[in-house]
């Protein structure tokens, strides 16, 4: 059952996270719903049943619409874990960096400290 915090668009929030790594974690969800989102557009065009009675502008803009809600939903959820994927890579790689810019002596923004050291 999916519940309320999903379905309200909260269920990837975590108060615990440092602002970054927040930032981080929507990126990545919403990389994962334009992912899931084209994944449900290239399954709708391979259709056999283009030309129904039902068919038109009208419904063409309700079924994208209906993609891109359950695509949301999906990525706030976790339901394909590619957002956490993303996500566990690029704090890798952001640790990393801040680790590397500290051993070279430099400021978070490339700049050298009052002493000429970085520090």
């Amino acid at each position: 059952m999916i519940g309320p915090s999903i379905i309200n668009g909260t269920g990837g929030a975590n108060p615990a996270l440092s602002p970054e790594r927040q930032e981080l974690r929507e990126a990545a969800q919403a990389f994962e719903a334009i992912f899931v989102r084209q994944m449900l557009a290239s399954a709708r065009a391979g259709s056999l049943a283009e030309q129904t009675p039902f068919s038109g502008p009208g419904l063409e803009q309700f079924t994208a619409m209906r993609d891109e809600r359950l695509a949301d939903i999906a990525s706030s959820s976790g339901s394909f874990g590619l957002a956490d994927q993303i996500e566990r890579q690029l704090s890798a790689m952001v640790q990393k960096g801040g680790q590397q810019g500290v051993q070279q002596g430099t400021q978070p923004g490339g700049q050298k400290g009052p002493n000429g050291n970085g520090a």
